[in-house]
């Protein structure tokens, strides 16, 4: 886009004057790195254009409105003070992906859960309708601080798509996940970012409640902090409908073959969590794998049970993925060491573990996520690269499919055509010329393929993958979900409606009285109440009675208006109930305390 490539020409101006000003210390080329670190404003050309400028505005309203109303029906809950709460801006993820269920493309249901510490954790649980009836499963670990769930939807999709069940969830403290724990545990994990917890006992119990089932519940194991069990507060939440007891794609999960993926703060929990629990098959690691180690050196806290916090052993294979430049991005004023982004791959191969390390040509930190704002550059084909290699080493170790290595020891990604028609030298390897990608890789058929630097290339490389033509992970994730194998099993599913409307115990009374709940920092200022076209009432409290003159048979909608602050804040909500008429003279006075409000993307 013009934009797009005025702002490119800028960084690439400015940045030369400055690497020319650093004097002759380095080797560095000052152009070819000028115009290398601008490839972190392709991104731009995708959400930069005016139609998704206001398909963001209209998603950033709508995630707004259902974040407050989420908050409002479940009062307990306590969300609103995390950075990403409402899903605006930049905290809203590709927009492109909303509509994910409602064009047919798979199925997503929102699920809520209690971690060890007692704060109540929002997540999703994403699958195909197609597709074998028993599958396996990814969970996927957020970054910290700007990096709610809906940044990572792009790879839930395109390894649902893939043939996975996948999670995505909210860190404590983070998104829509709770900021405090429960009780004597309600600082474990705060301030948020401050202790690793929640990314590395978060990562354990999103597993845990992803291998929950009908027959076996979740249930909070006991705190890091005191030992404490919350397990009540599950099993409350279950009884009152607001968590959910077990994962509802329980039937299509084959609990024998699982992976975890993470990213930033994520990757070091994944790289620790994923060799320390045995459920787990493989990891795949964003920027960047870490050692097995239990939050060494990233502010994790101690247990009172020190078996919790044991270094694990290296013997499950993981990838590493990372970028050119990190947090924030730097241009480099000197070369780099060019096996710094491989050291922990490298120690894998020492320990004779399959691994790998591929890192993104002109990427950033801000690739593996989907943050559509220009403070977070990133590469335009970052997220596809990311997403094919994730699903690859996924399909082989996880899968146990033998056609990955293919895709594995594919040479695409050294010929992109897309990536040559944005590069400012029309290079179409995506892979870092500053630091060599590797594969270490034992093949299906017998023998390793080892190659120790992927842009130069290796003997084995291939142009055979088995994937036709260009690959990106938005046509992948917009395919039809056409009926196949295992789709009655997966229609028979509990795909939770997305709508907000709460459906209430039937009423003969003329009059209803309801109680907006005052949710951790709002406070309802004035209240109004319409059924059908007729104006029902009205109330400065968040207290109102609603006037039923008139006969309502069957199912009727009230819309209450609430007018409230939050945080010193004026907002506007729009809340719905829905009661039905009484036909054996039971009666209810309002809505039936701990009914559960649907929650999730918007379809």
């Amino acid at each position: 886009m013009p934009g797009a490539r005025r702002l490119t020409t800028i960084l690439t101006a400015s940045l030369a004057v400055a690497l020319a000003a650093a004097g002759p210390a380095s080797a560095l080329d000052g152009a070819v790195e000028a115009q290398n670190y601008s490839k972190g404003s392709e991104r731009q050309a995708i959400y930069s254009t005016p139609q998704y400028q206001q398909q963001l505005r209209l998603i950033s309203q709508a995630n707004g409105q259902e974040a407050l109303q989420a908050q409002i029906n479940d009062s307990e809950r306590m969300f609103v003070d995390d950075l990403c709460w409402s899903g605006n801006d930049g905290c809203a993820g590709d927009v492109r992906l909303y509509d994910w269920q409602a064009k047919g493309y798979g199925i997503v249901t929102p699920v809520l859960f209690t971690a060890r510490s007692g704060a109540t954790i929002s997540g999703h649980i994403w699958a195909t309708r197609s597709g074998p009836a028993r599958r396996p499963g990814i969970v996927i670990t957020n970054g910290s601080v700007q990096a709610p769930e809906r940044v990572y939807w792009f790879a839930a999709q395109a390894l649902a798509k893939a043939g996975y069940v996948v999670m995505t969830w909210d860190p404590q403290g983070q998104g829509q996940s709770d900021t405090p724990g429960e009780g004597a545990d309600q600082n474990e994990g705060v301030p948020a970012q401050s202790d690793g917890r929640p990314f590395f006992d978060g990562t354990q119990d999103a597993l845990n409640f992803f291998f929950s089932t009908p027959s076996r519940p979740y249930v909070p194991v006991p705190s890091c902090n005191s030992a404490t069990s919350h397990a009540a507060k599950q099993q409350r939440r279950v009884r009152a409908g607001l968590d959910a007891a077990f994962n509802p794609y329980a039937a299509l999960l084959d609990p024998t073959r699982v992976g975890i993926a993470g990213h930033s703060y994520g990757a070091a929990g994944v790289s620790y969590i994923g060799q320390s629990d045995p459920r787990v098959k493989a990891i795949v690691a964003w920027d960047n794998l870490a050692q097995p180690t239990p939050g060494a050196g990233l502010g994790e806290r101690p247990c009172v049970d020190p078996a919790a916090r044991r270094p694990a052993p290296v013997t499950k294979p993981a990838l590493g993925m990372s970028a050119d430049y990190f947090i924030p991005p730097t241009p480099n004023t000197s070369d780099p060491s060019p096996q710094s982004k491989s050291v922990v791959s490298l120690a894998y191969s020492k320990a004779h573990v399959d691994t790998g390390e591929v890192i993104i040509r002109g990427g950033t930190h801000y690739d593996f996520d989907w943050v559509p704002n220009p403070g977070f550059p990133a590469t335009l084909r970052g997220a596809d690269e990311i997403t094919w290699y994730t699903t690859a080493w996924f399909d082989k170790y996880v899968k146990g499919d033998p056609t990955a290595d293919a895709r594995l020891m594919t040479d695409r990604w050294r010929r992109d055509a897309q990536e040559a028609g944005v590069d400012p030298s029309h290079d179409a390897n995506m892979f870092s010329f500053y630091y060599p990608s590797r594969l270490d890789i034992g093949l299906s058929g017998g023998g390793r393929f080892v190659c120790e630097d992927l842009r130069r290339g290796c003997a084995g490389l291939t142009s055979q993958d088995g994937v036709n033509g260009s690959y990106d992970y938005l046509s992948l994730a917009r395919s039809p979900d056409s009926a196949g194998p295992g789709a009655s099993v997966a229609s028979r599913l509990s795909v939770a409606p997305l709508s907000g409307v709460r459906v209430q115990r039937c009423t003969s009374r003329r009059s209803l009285v309801v109680h907006i709940p005052q949710a951790h920092g709002l406070r309802v200022v004035r209240v109004t109440a319409t059924v059908g076209a007729r104006r029902a009432g009205a109330s400065r409290g968040a207290a109102i009675r609603i006037s039923l003159t008139g006969r309502h048979r069957g199912r009727f909608v009230v819309i209450l208006r609430v007018d409230a602050r939050l945080n010193g804040r004026v907002v506007h909500l729009r809340l719905t109930r829905t009661y039905r008429t009484c036909t054996s003279g039971r009666r209810a006075s309002g809505p039936r305390r701990g009914s559960r409000a649907r929650r999730g993307a918007r379809r």
